[in-house]
């Protein structure tokens, strides 16, 4: 069963892991010095906050799938939507192992799609990433993708 995902980039960290705790009635299920995720069933939701980005606001949206079968289907889908796919493949990200590929819906927003295979004992990189032929801002560990940056 697939599972919206949603990274915001905050402030101050304990301040927004108080905030969310509250608003979810839960304590994060990952806690670190410079990042939170709380994984709900009630809405299914992976939902991240980080310090990565200086920028307050939500940094992408996406879509975690369960195994490999539902992985090829929401790829597929991606390939079926209008605009360049970004095919990161394996990578560690968000104190994570994934493999993931993005895409920018039109307006510029940042979709990652991604199958979750192991926990990581570091956040990741924020490396080069691959790039297509528009460019982006990359918040996070998204890769520098798919649209132009806003004017």
């Amino acid at each position: 069963m697939k599972r919206l995902h949603v990274h915001v980039s905050v402030r101050d960290l304990d301040a927004s892991v108080r905030f969310y705790s509250q608003l979810f009635a839960a304590a994060p299920s990952t806690r670190k010095p410079d990042y939170a995720k709380w994984m709900l069933e009630d809405p299914r939701v992976n939902f991240a906050i980080s310090q990565r980005d200086g920028k307050p606001g939500v940094q992408h949206l996406g879509i975690q799938v369960e195994d490999r079968t539902e992985l090829a289907e929401v790829y597929e889908r991606l390939r079926s939507a209008e605009g360049p796919v970004i095919e990161e493949g394996e990578t560690t990200c968000c104190y994570a192992h994934s493999e993931k590929s993005w895409i920018d819906d039109p307006q510029g927003v940042q979709w990652e799609t991604f199958l979750t295979t192991g926990q990581s004992t570091v956040y990741g990189t924020d490396e080069i990433r691959p790039k297509s032929a528009k460019l982006s801002e990359a918040p996070c560990c998204a890769p520098t993708c798919c649209s132009s940056p806003p004017t």
